[in-house]
């Protein structure tokens, strides 16, 4: 469902002081796959998700998702394929419409536009069946302000509508990260929910390293904009925290030194 091959990006290239922040990045996931990914700021976990995304175009490699080439497509084109959740809840939505017209424009990803209604009897109905799954209440607010939401609802409609219409691949961006551990344990679970629901193939960015392994089915260390460790089956699921930053000190040769990483 992804293929990435030799993925290099090289940010103020042509300066005193380049910024290399992919290093030829080999990455195949199949379909179905819950990847998620763990490293310490700066290792380019971000960076990766924006270069599938086509927040920027990458310096060499090539990017396919299920069987096509998407390496030189705009990030709009790319849309109708992948789907995203950013880490502030304040993202992927639109603050000043409502609930169910952020659904329409979801639901419309990656098709042409013409003049119509944006949300008729059907749609409204399907919202509201889709927002009742959620168990928060928000079938009966479909006319509601967006802004008006709290930061795990708002998570939570952003997850459904980057799920709405199906994509190939989902990229979620630390997007429990801005929340209190309650909601993020609710959103998390509503992620678990959905992408099993659908079959979803995903790629997760995390700083919670118990997280990381507890979920999906593969987990990926990246650090210095490469992919240092790729663990899954049963090595995966007897793997402790300790484990995985034994395993960064025997492959650095050095201790893990990020405060946020280490304190989940």
């Amino acid at each position: 469902m992804l293929s990435l091959a030799g993925i290099s990006k090289t940010f103020n290239l042509d300066t005193p002081s380049p910024n290399p922040a992919l290093r030829g990045i080999d990455l195949h996931l199949e379909p179905g796959e819950f990847v998620t990914i763990i490293g310490s700021n700066g290792a380019g976990k971000s960076t990766l998700l924006n270069a599938i995304a086509g927040v920027f175009p990458i310096d060499s490699g090539r990017i396919v998702v299920d069987g096509q080439d998407i390496t030189n497509w705009p990030e709009h084109k790319r849309a109708s394929l992948i789907g995203r959740v950013f880490q502030d809840p304040m993202m992927g939505t639109a603050a000043s419409m409502s609930i169910e017209e952020n659904l329409a424009m979801a639901a419309k990803r990656g098709e042409r536009r013409g003049f119509a209604r944006g949300v008729n009897v059907n749609s409204r109905a399907r919202f509201r069946e889709m927002l009742a799954d959620l168990g928060l209440g928000l079938e009966n607010r479909l006319s509601d302000k967006v802004k008006l939401l709290s930061g795990g609802q708002r998570q939570s409609l952003t997850l459904l509508m980057a799920t709405i219409s199906r994509p190939k691949l989902l990229l979620l961006d630390e997007h429990t990260a801005a929340l209190d551990p309650k909601t993020a344990q609710q959103v998390a679970e509503l992620t678990n929910q959905i992408v099993k629901s659908a079959g979803l193939t995903v790629l997760m960015v995390t700083h919670n390293m118990e997280h990381a392994l507890n979920t999906g089915t593969r987990t990926v260390m990246m650090h210095e904009g490469q992919i240092i460790f790729d663990v899954s089956g049963d090595k995966r699921a007897k793997m402790t925290v300790a484990d995985l930053l034994n395993e960064f000190s025997r492959l650095r040769g050095e201790s893990l030194a990020d405060d946020r990483l280490l304190l989940g």
